[in-house]
């Protein structure tokens, strides 16, 4: 099987311009690549201004998030305000006193004498100690 890396429509190198060992014959300098390093304080510096803005761009991205995060929560909360019969004052207090005194008056057990019947059909001892929490009663 051929390997395709070795096809026979690859040019043939015939020409002068061989490079060997990641250089061309024609170039001056061997050590090119690395001269770089003649200013590595300057490319530092570059490097470390460069990795300062993109920190810089990261933490403000992650604000803009959120924020929008937060505004995202403040609607949901609105609109299930909207959703649900919330209690507002305004809306569902009385406003005048006799609305006070009418729905006092529905709260009020009726007349004395079903009370008296209460008492008589109640199941109570009226002759029993209080009852103080914390204190052990002995059978005596």
């Amino acid at each position: 099987m051929k390997d395709p890396s070795r096809s026979s429509t690859s040019p043939s190198i015939i020409s002068e311009d061989v490079i060997i060992n990641g250089h061309s014959h024609e170039d001056d300098n061997p050590f090119a690549e690395y001269m770089w390093m003649e200013n590595e304080e300057e490319f530092n510096r570059q490097a470390t201004l460069v990795l300062k803005q993109f920190l810089f761009i990261a933490q403000i991205e992650e604000e803009l998030w959120e924020e929008e995060f937060i505004e995202r929560c403040f609607q949901e909360m609105l609109e299930e305000e909207e959703e649900h019969e919330w209690f507002i004052p305004a809306r569902d207090l009385p406003q005048t006193m006799d609305q006070i005194q009418d729905q006092f008056n529905d709260l009020v057990i009726s007349d004395s004498s079903s009370l008296e019947d209460l008492v008589v059909k109640s199941n109570l001892n009226p002759n029993a100690k209080e009852f103080v929490p914390g204190v052990k009663y002995l059978n005596i």
